[in-house]
């Protein structure tokens, strides 16, 4: 029975091959589906079921793909390096140096011993990565791998469960995003979401169907008027309503705090023409037959999003006055939206190419050029979900050329995102023909200009506190290390040798390599001279790497995926020695910095957040990029914080004024700012359609109290209809 069984899912995998395969040889894949076979015979998984089920189903994701004969075999093999007795080795000699390429990249890292379970994962993702950097197919089979674990997981832990979900939202769904590969991303949250809030999942599910039919039917009425219309310009379409996947909706009631009725695009209108004119020709029709929402246009066509993905959306008012979304693409754009990097593989009879893949993969490469000679385990997870995941602006350049960086960055981010020389020589910055500060954060459409003295004079420490990307911040970190290197390094060694005093060790534990020559290399130095430059320019502190070594000589090893509160946390309660305007419980000579994505001032209820390298991180205790974590796995790493109610502080915050377009409105809202002692920071006005101003201000003020009455005073003048807080960036 179980050899028919076996033979059964191989026919049910060549059936999938040869749809887009007709004719290939596909007697590797049958070698590969042995060989699977007989490595993992008397092999279960939790479940009970056989363990060869896993890679077999796996191939079959591959194959949905429609990918080579080569990754359906690697596809196949992706597990018997790492649980059974077969070695790379084995698979070179067997079949090829590429399917070994391939499995190797996707094994896990398990014969290396590591401080912690957190950096063994991470260093096994690092390994994932430059695999990947080498043949993208590696992360297609890891895809495949991780949604076959998520769609079979109920077997396990509900700790496993948790932790897989978990790294799968932050790590595996966001690459999915990234390589364009939408279907498998949904289905990724989707499973994920299930396992990390249950009862969230299921009453989005119940509350779907309990109006399905009544949602289904507004969005039918609406494709009926669309029909009609495009089959009377004589354009050839397919039309479909698409329904938001269940991660999005929760998304969206969980940081807009809405509840499902008061989310109107469930369900959006997708066309698929021909052309591209056709698509510019439907989005004329369409706006034609209903009434377009200010301000809810994108055209990913003309500047698709760097996952390649390319199509029109636009917002419009429904016949009943609700509000839905349409998509128009075409076939090409369609397929590249689902499949993503994927459907950029053509083979013929065994035969690959990659036409241009070098290019739109050239932020793999970047990423890892920047990751070389980073050490530490969390700061490479730190720059993978801010340069990599997060969400992202694009400006131009005064040619109108296109770059796209990651939400919140500043002119800094952009000149360096150009060339290390543009950034090193940068004197200040045009936004949209403006003079802005450096610390700008740039928007959507914005033009940006680069001012630049008349010599390469270099940037400024301060600039690493501002940079949000790691590209910006490693670039002004090599000029500083290269650049008055000695007068560094004499500084560094007087900052050394005043710490060693203070706290009263001898300067003999420098020259102990036993203890020293594994932190130099763990943190990437090559001899304490690099360690005195480094304290030299301040991009290190003297009292942090003497506790290292402290440590190690006592006998703990540095773990620098843990938390380093040893670094920051005193036994004694103490006020903030900076201007920051809040203590931080337990912490002396704390740097603290404010977080940009929520932005708190006095009167918020805040919390810190323990970060390496970076001090304590302030948030609002609702800012929605620490909800999940405060209850999750890095819990430990919140610490009690307090606002400082005898400090004289401002603190920068982010106003939206929507109001009727009219004469004196940029007036009137200054002066009501002015009024209330805001001080104007920055300040974008843009006109919608149907006469809606838009007014984003930035400014500073000292507690929440004086913000509600600078929204109040905002509210009052004439035609305002609203006033939120929001994030900046």
């Amino acid at each position: 029975m179980a050899k028919e069984i076996e033979i059964g899912e191989f026919q049910v995998l060549e059936e999938k091959i040869r749809k887009y395969m007709p004719s290939a040889d596909l007697s590797m894949v049958e070698k590969a589906y042995s060989t699977a076979t007989e490595m993992h015979i008397g092999q279960k998984r939790v479940s009970g079921e056989p363990f060869v089920t896993h890679p077999i189903e796996v191939a079959k994701i591959i194959a949905d793909m429609e990918l080579d004969l080569e990754s359906v075999t690697a596809a196949l093999l992706h597990d018997v390096v790492e649980d059974t007795d077969y070695t790379i080795e084995d698979i070179k000699r067997e079949f090829n140096d590429n399917v070994a390429l391939l499995v190797d990249g996707v094994t896990k890292l398990s014969k290396i011993p590591y401080s912690s379970k957190e950096e063994h994962q991470i260093e096994s993702l690092r390994k994932m990565f430059f695999a990947m950097a080498k043949d993208v197919r590696v992360i297609l089979i890891k895809l495949a791998d991780r949604l076959h674990n998520l769609r079979t997981m109920k077997s396990m832990p509900e700790e496993t469960q948790r932790q897989k979900a978990r790294e799968t939202l932050e790590v595996y769904a966001p690459l999915a995003h990234r390589l364009g590969m939408s279907k498998i991303q949904c289905e990724l949250e989707d499973l994920s979401l299930k396992y990390i809030d249950p009862i969230g999942y299921y009453e989005i599910i119940d509350k779907i169907a309990q109006k399905r039919s009544e949602r289904e039917q507004y969005i039918n009425d609406i494709i009926e008027i669309l029909k009609k219309r495009l089959d009377e310009d004589n354009i050839h379409y397919q039309i479909n309503g698409r329904a938001k996947h269940f991660y999005s909706i929760y998304r969206k009631m969980f940081t807009q705090n809405k509840s499902i009725d008061d989310i109107y695009d469930l369900f959006a209108v997708r066309i698929i023409v021909d052309t591209v004119s056709d698509c510019y020709a439907v989005l004329g029709m369409v706006h034609d037959l209903f009434n377009p929402v200010p301000g809810r246009f994108k055209d990913y066509i003309a500047m698709p999003k760097p996952n390649m993905y390319q199509s029109l959306h636009s917002t419009m008012f429904g016949p009943n006055g609700t509000p839905f979304e349409i998509q128009i693409r075409t076939w090409e754009m369609h397929n590249t939206a689902e499949n993503g990097i994927a459907a950029h593989w053509k083979y013929k009879e065994g035969k690959s190419g990659q036409s241009d893949l070098d290019s739109k993969l050239a932020w793999i490469k970047n990423f890892l050029e920047i990751q070389k000679d980073t050490t530490d385990a969390d700061d490479f997870m730190h720059t993978l979900k801010i340069d990599l995941f997060s969400d992202e602006v694009f400006v131009f350049t005064p040619r109108g050329d296109v770059v796209n960086l990651p939400a919140g960055s500043t002119p800094i981010d952009f000149a360096y995102s150009i060339h290390s020389a543009v950034g090193n020589s940068m004197t200040g910055a045009k936004v949209n023909g403006k003079i802005v500060t450096l610390d700008y954060h740039l928007n959507n459409g914005d033009i940006v200009e680069v001012i630049k003295g008349a010599a390469n004079h270099g940037p400024n420490l301060d600039w690493l506190k501002i940079a949000k990307t790691s590209q910006a911040r490693n670039k002004i970190n090599q000029w500083f290390k290269k650049e008055n290197r000695e007068e560094n390094i004499v500084k560094g060694k007087e900052i050394m040798e005043r710490e060693l005093k203070k706290v009263h060790v001898d300067i003999s534990i420098l020259n102990d390599e036993k203890f020293v020559a594994p932190l130099l290399k763990r943190y990437g130095f090559k001899q304490l001279d690099d360690v005195y430059s480094t304290l030299g320019y301040g991009g290190a502190s003297a009292t942090k790497f003497l506790a290292k070594i402290k440590n190690a000589r006592d006998g703990q090893l540095p773990d620098i995926e843990a938390p380093a509160l040893g670094d920051l946390v005193s036994s004694k309660p103490s006020k903030p020695t900076s201007n920051s305007g809040v203590i931080v419980e337990g912490v002396e000579n704390c740097l603290v910095r404010f977080s940009h994505c929520c932005n708190p001032v006095p009167g918020d209820d805040i919390v810190g957040y323990i970060t390496r390298g970076r001090g304590v991180a302030i948030h609002r205790r609702d800012c929605v990029n620490i909800t999940h974590d405060l209850q999750g796995m890095e819990a430990d790493r919140f610490i009690k914080v307090s606002w400082d109610m005898g400090a004289d502080s401002n603190y920068q915050t982010l106003l939206c004024v929507t109001a009727t377009d009219r004469e004196m409105l940029i007036v009137d809202t200054t002066l009501a700012l002015k009024e209330n002692n805001a001080i104007i920071k920055n300040y974008n006005a843009r006109t919608a359609k149907n006469g809606i101003a838009i007014i984003d201000i930035v400014i500073e003020i000292s507690s929440t109290a004086q913000l509600e009455k600078i929204m109040k005073s905002l509210k009052k003048i004439n035609g305002v209809l609203s006033v939120v807080r929001r994030r900046q960036g």
